[in-house]
């Protein structure tokens, strides 16, 4: 078991793209293995790279004892959308309604290279879209309006663990947010 440590928000690997992965080996097999253990540790309900350090288009998830992993995914969503709590490993004890999609189509491959298709709804729809966002570089207070948003800063600033890292600058993320709000 290798559990990595988490990055937590204000760490720039957060809001820093991710790149297409181009080797699919051994090393590949280990960030896989790596990011399950984490996530598992955690526990959470899905980890990406970047959240360990690793700027490579990687996600695991763990949703209705289904576990899995996707590289360089792609989405589909639906138009209908879905209101509810979300959290993030790399906010911890946070907890805030986030607006996403009620259903995703996730494209990719595994670490085999073999492509694979998961569709979700619901909470594992919402795991997707979190997990995608990683890897573009968004976190989902991004996802949020700007009350939402002032009112997970207050959180942060109030954690423990935001006052216990080193804590590169701050910064929005550069992404545009497809009309959705701040």
């Amino acid at each position: 078991m290798a559990i990595q440590q988490i990055r937590f928000f204000g760490d720039p690997v957060l809001t820093t793209p991710a790149s297409n992965v181009i080797d699919f080996d051994k090393e590949l097999r280990t960030l896989v293995k790596d990011l399950t253990d984490t996530m598992l540790d955690a526990p959470g309900a899905g980890l990406a790279a970047p959240q360990i350090g690793v700027g490579l288009r990687v996600f695991t998830w763990h949703v209705d004892d289904e576990l899995g992993h996707l590289i360089n995914p792609t989405l589909d969503l639906s138009d209908e959308l879905q209101d509810g709590e979300e959290g993030c490993l790399s906010f911890p004890e946070i907890l805030l309604d986030t607006p996403r999609a009620m259903r995703a189509v996730a494209k990719g491959f595994n670490m085999y290279h073999e492509p694979i298709v998961v569709e979700g709804t619901a909470f594992l729809a919402r795991a997707l879209q979190h997990e995608v966002d990683h890897l573009n570089g968004i976190l989902f207070i991004d996802r949020m309006d700007k009350i939402s948003r002032k009112e997970a800063m207050k959180q942060i600033r109030n954690s423990d663990w935001f006052y216990e890292q080193d804590r590169p600058e701050i910064r929005l993320s550069p992404h545009e947010m497809k009309g959705k709000s701040r």
